[in-house]
């Protein structure tokens, strides 16, 4: 994938092969000093390199086209990233899912590509969020500032899918906008409550002023059964599909409302939505809970890649290391998942890859201070076992 790349010189692509491996090796905390340790340069050469830029997004663009299905929708979803201090660019109070409140710290807005047949999310890139309160010395608030984020990379992320997938929080008009402004389509989610109004579909008055537009507002509990298409997911669950007008929008939109039966015979329902009127009603409804495996990526992240490690104060420093932690898990499922049979791949363990990378760092090391030669027919089984030593697979 680097040499797809002719702006990336040769010293560059050397140091971008280690630095993935690095932070794939190292167990424990990934800071400079951590890398300075393990890897081939010193603690300021790898401050160095970190300043400089480097296209993140072509070079996972490039691994989802190459080891991906093809049928992909665009995943944003901002993550909460743990960091003390004062002095770092971007700090304030964020929203962080897992303590449901907001703590300090940063965050960033990450965007995938996710892949809805393999059921699994390539990050693309990760930007560092400005400040809860916005672009400084500007009017634009949050929501504008992650509509903008998008839009300035709406060319790369058309080539891979018309559709950007995001949660609830999302579901608001100036950010439908923006990505009705790209070109793409939003498929997200509505409140239960959500004001929504049938189509009006019968015969004209024929009197004077504007035809009639809307039927009526949908009252979930006395659904009109011949206004929609129905599937049956499970025998619990039931979608209903039709186009409507959302008043929160000012537009058509395609619903998929999902209601689900619990084991107590409870009846609730979730309102999927996609602006694409054309979209079939199981696409808007697997599309959106595939949105789900970014997830995965920020908590593979957060435990295995150190995407919380950072010590830098830089703004590139920081871009750096959050998305070379996040790119290592895309390099990880290529090598380790991606690269099997379908019928043939089971679940995916960043911790076994983690293990079986440190073993190899530190086999390495003894191979190169012991001369030992590895390639010996009588050494391979025991240099295979000392490899996987420690993983769950093994």
């Amino acid at each position: 994938m680097l040499d797809k790349n002719e702006s990336v010189n040769k010293w560059r692509k050397d140091f971008m092969t280690e630095i993935f491996m690095l932070f794939l090796s190292i167990k424990g905390r990934i800071n400079f000093y951590q890398l300075e340790r393990y890897g081939k340069y010193t603690e300021q050469r790898y401050r160095q390199q970190f300043e400089k830029p480097f296209d993140f997004m072509e070079l996972n663009k490039e691994l989802a086209v190459s080891y991906g299905s093809g049928r992909f929708a665009i995943a944003f979803d901002p993550s909460y990233i743990s960091k003390s201090g004062k002095d770092t660019p971007g700090l304030g109070r964020y929203w962080s899912g897992c303590a449901q409140s907001s703590k300090w710290g940063l965050e960033i807005s990450g965007i995938a590509a996710v892949d809805v047949d393999n059921n699994f999310a390539f990050h693309l890139e990760a930007v560092q969020t400005p400040g809860s309160k916005g672009v400084p010395d500007t009017d634009e608030n949050l929501l504008d500032w992650y509509g903008s984020v998008l839009h300035e990379r709406k060319d790369t992320l058309a080539k891979l899918s018309p559709y950007i997938v995001a949660d609830a929080y999302f579901a608001k008009k100036p950010f439908a906008d923006v990505v009705l402004s790209m070109g793409m389509h939003l498929v997200s989610r509505l409140r239960d409550d959500a004001d929504l109004r049938y189509l009006f579909s019968g015969e004209k008055s024929g009197k004077k002023g504007r035809p009639r537009k809307h039927d009526g507002k949908i009252d979930w509990a006395a659904l009109k059964q011949d206004y929609f298409g129905i599937i049956k997911v499970d025998p619990k669950t039931t979608a209903y599909s039709a186009v409507v007008y959302s008043k929160a929008f000012k537009r058509n939109i395609k619903i998929a409302c999902v209601f689900t039966t619990s084991e107590k015979g409870k009846v609730t329902h979730n309102i999927y939505f996609s602006t694409d009127l054309e979209m079939d009603a199981s696409d808007i409804i697997k599309y959106y809970r595939s949105r789900f495996q970014i997830e995965f990526l920020y908590r593979d992240g957060k435990q295995h890649t150190g995407l919380e490690h950072s010590q830098a104060r830089s703004e590139n420093k920081l871009h750096f290391h959050f998305n070379t932690a996040l790119t290592s898990i895309n390099i990880a499922r290529v090598c380790h998942w991606l690269n099997l049979p379908k019928e043939k791949r089971e679940a995916f363990s960043m911790a076994d890859v983690k293990t079986l990378y440190h073993n190899m760092l530190l086999l390495q090391r003894f191979i190169d201070v012991f001369a030992i030669n590895p390639n010996k027919t009588k050494n391979q089984d025991i240099v295979k076992e000392l490899i996987y030593y420690g993983t769950i697979a093994a």
